[in-house]
């Protein structure tokens, strides 16, 4: 799937929350969005250590107990949110893909997804 999809409203984001979306209907969460500080980010839902590996170790659990960092529940790596950055863990160093976001006057947050965004393989 390429192009611009939404994917859900800011209202639907909780403030250090994430939430996971399968805009390419494979029937698993391929992005996930992270709200903080009433900013958005979006990752692909891949762990840079194992390429097929998900981050969540259930529906939308992609950050600590505090919502301060994005964690693999896989390999115990931590991420930060606005960048990406594994700042401990075995990926350490690597990053999350980006996927492209913007918030609509309207509050609709939209992903501009490429065909390699909801592939198992990194680009």
């Amino acid at each position: 799937m390429s192009g611009t999809v939404k994917l859900c409203t800011m209202d639907e984001l909780p403030e250090r929350g994430a939430r996971g979306f399968d805009p390419g209907q494979q029937g698993r969460d391929t992005v996930f969005v992270v709200r903080r500080e009433g900013s958005v980010y979006a990752y692909r839902d891949i762990c840079p250590h194992l390429g097929n590996t998900t981050l969540p170790w259930r529906k939308d659990a992609y950050l600590d107990g505090k919502g301060e960092t994005i964690v693999c529940a896989a390999h115990g790596a931590h991420f930060e949110i606005t960048t990406g950055l594994c700042t401990s863990g075995p990926c350490l160093g690597e990053s999350l893909v980006r996927v492209p976001l913007w918030v609509s006057e309207d509050g609709e947050v939209l992903a501009t997804l490429e065909a390699n965004n909801n592939r198992d393989e990194n680009p």
